[in-house]
């Protein structure tokens, strides 16, 4: 499954898509998705940590901005996971090339399957493959989307020219859009209040208690076999007659409609995901997204210089581009709205740009080796978190800095200090196994 490997240098001479060897391995790139990976292993928790022992108004923006919006707009989190599909696709422009000059088409076409199907099993066993009891089990997430991601975006650079692939991208985008739009749903919200509401209003009440009582994770009646809240939630879904169109609310379009219909499984929202079936339409055109952006920075006809005013450019279009067409198709991340894409793809644009020019350009990289270490090993790192919860190196970190040291902290220094020191050894551990992987050349490829 897993393969150990020694890392290749920052700079490595490979062929191009022209026969030319030029430089294949930006560093820059590494470093992005270190520091994208940096505020999912820790970095969130610090803010909130600092936002409590210093509440004012600086400090409350930074936590706002580092947690997900509930539904509609965007925060700097809820840009997290589109900017690693869209460094995914960048790299999937690099690594695809170098494989399809010196090995061949098929070769390349053998390393995407066999990466995406690992990597979706992987995901899998993740969420209980092995241990939960069927339904409890988790068939789409984020691992899940990012494997679905490489692998359509990955067949299609190897087959489609670049116009093509701007027109796919394109297609997918108002395609999502018309879907959303103009196909027809019930007139019912799955959402645990409103059915309760539907269900007190139908004489209901045991289960207007029931659907109240719902927790996302610990009392997910989509994880539970032969459940009677949903089949409950399914006589109310299919009882109701009246159909509506154009809706965006939460439980209350198409997407999460498609979802409740026909995704099997734990759903993440009990009566929908999102990561679900439809919304990995349009996440498929962030990987594109990424893919043009590799296309261009691998180009010689272009200075570096330039590459960057136009990575700034291209991406402020974008953000722009995307904040218009919210206004009619709102920015919303858990149903991976078109607007959606486009303003995540513009700011990861307008990053890569950024690290682009101080890394590559500037050359200014001794700052960034620790996200370099991190960039490395995202996925192994991303699950030595997940493995107890989404908690791993907190806990470890709380072993190290919690208890009386805690205590000590929060008691005589000032109070939430203690959580800003745990916050930063967690910070600390996970940085110090990056270095030590790198330092001894352990790369985990699937």
């Amino acid at each position: 499954m897993a393969e150990i490997v020694a890392p290749k240098p920052a700079a490595q001479a490979a062929p191009s898509l022209t026969g030319a060897v030029e430089t294949q391995r930006l560093m820059s790139l590494d470093a992005l998705r270190g520091f994208d990976m940096f505020w999912i292993l820790g970095a969130d928790a610090l803010v909130v940590a600092l936002n409590k022992l210093g509440h004012c108004a600086p400090t409350q923006f930074l936590a706002t901005q580092l947690s997900h919006c509930d539904w509609q707009g965007v925060h700097f989190y809820d840009l997290i996971f589109p900017l690693f599909v869209f460094i995914m696709g960048v790299s999937t422009v690099f690594s695809l090339t170098r494989i399809i000059q010196t090995e061949g088409r098929g070769a390349a076409l053998k390393r995407i399957v066999r990466r995406s199907v690992l990597l979706f099993v992987l995901a899998l066993i993740y969420s209980g493959g092995f241990t939960n009891p069927w339904p409890d089990l988790r068939l789409m997430g984020v691992l899940n989307r990012i494997a679905l991601c490489y692998f359509f975006g990955g067949l299609m650079f190897c087959f489609l020219p670049p116009r093509a692939l701007i027109g796919v991208a394109a297609a997918l985008l108002i395609g999502y859009w018309a879907l959303m739009t103009f196909v027809p749903i019930r007139d019912i919200q799955m959402q645990p209040d409103a059915l309760a509401q539907f269900a007190e209003q139908h004489g209901k009440a045991q289960f207007a208690a029931q659907f109240r009582a719902i927790n996302d994770y610990d009392n997910n009646p989509s994880a539970v076999k032969n459940s009677p809240v949903m089949a409950a939630a399914r006589q109310m879904y299919l009882s109701t007659t009246n159909m509506v169109k154009g809706k965006y609310e939460m439980g209350y379009n198409v997407c999460n409609d498609f979802d409740f219909q026909h995704l099997p499984g734990r759903l993440y929202n009990s009566f929908w995901d999102p990561e679900g079936l439809l919304s990995t339409i349009p996440a498929i055109a962030t990987g594109l997204f990424g893919i043009f952006a590799g296309l261009f920075l691998m180009s010689k006809s272009v200075p570096d210089e330039r590459k960057v005013f136009w990575l700034f450019l291209m991406g402020i279009a974008a953000v722009i581009l995307g904040f218009l067409w919210g206004t009619h198709f709102p920015i919303v991340k858990k149903i991976w709205t078109s607007s959606y894409v486009l303003v995540a793809g513009g700011y990861s644009a307008i990053l890569l740009g950024a690290f682009y020019w101080i890394v590559d350009v500037k050359k200014w990289q001794l700052w960034c080796r620790p996200f370099v270490w991190v960039g490395m090993n995202p996925i192994t790192l991303y699950l030595v978190s997940n493995l107890t919860g989404g908690e791993g190196y907190r806990l470890m970190a709380r072993r190290l800095a919690g208890g009386p040291v805690l205590d000590y902290l929060n008691t005589h220094v000032a109070q939430g200090f203690g959580d800003v020191v745990v916050s930063l050894v967690s910070i600390g551990l996970f940085f110090w196994l990056a270095g030590f992987m790198y330092r001894r050349k352990i790369f985990l490829r699937l």
